[in-house]
């Protein structure tokens, strides 16, 4: 009799120990789905003219067709927030990531032309060195770093120099639009604060 009872007993701790380890695993799994990247997660900045209450630079994406190109720029965008931008909080002659955090992506799906060079499908890293009258906007091979850290001019693929452009209005988020013009033409525009730099970019196969 105390042997069934002695096997009874361990029937029973065993099926509980099986029934929280379950739940466990379920607790788990929950947790993973919570932290797992979603697509709504790269939000479309739009045109923004007064300032948000949002805190911290939002993980951002935008797309865009030059001929048969598709080109799709993944950054972080920083706000105004009532501070100096240029030349403050973004210094003059200087290597920026033109977003946050990590470097600035681009994307081209097929090989364009830049700077009368040719740029071949990939991804890339795109930086800028703002300055008071005159842009440099970089295409580099290293497109994987946190900011600045780890960039090389050696690993540049091209050097554009833009003027930019003063809005009348203020865009409160960092925010990039490619747009296109005419079959096999078009630009990546950066919007900021009252500044607005073009990059002409062309597709090679229409």
């Amino acid at each position: 009799m105390k042997t069934i009872r002695f096997i009874a007993l361990l029937t029973l701790l065993f099926s509980c120990s099986q029934t929280k380890t379950s739940d466990q695993n379920q607790t788990y799994d929950t947790a993973a789905k919570a932290v797992a990247p979603k697509d709504e997660d790269f939000k479309t900045i739009e045109a923004q003219t007064e300032s948000d209450t949002l805190k911290g630079s939002l993980k951002a994406k935008a797309m865009g067709i030059i001929g048969n190109t598709t080109i799709t720029i993944n950054y972080y965008s920083p706000a105004v927030r009532g501070r100096i931008v240029w030349g403050g909080l973004v210094p003059f002659d200087k290597v920026w990531v033109t977003g946050a955090h990590s470097a600035t992506n681009i994307d081209f799906t097929q090989e364009v032309s830049i700077g009368g060079l040719i740029v071949p499908a990939g991804k890339y890293a795109l930086f800028t060195i703002p300055g008071k009258e005159e842009w440099i906007i970089i295409i580099n091979r290293n497109w994987e770093q946190h900011l600045t850290d780890k960039y090389d001019a050696k690993d540049d693929v091209v050097r554009v120099k833009v003027k930019p452009e003063v809005e009348t209005s203020r865009q409160e988020r960092l925010r990039y639009v490619i747009e296109s013009e005419g079959s096999s033409e078009g630009e990546v525009v950066i919007y900021w604060d009252t500044l607005e730099i073009s990059l002409p970019v062309a597709a090679l196969k229409k």
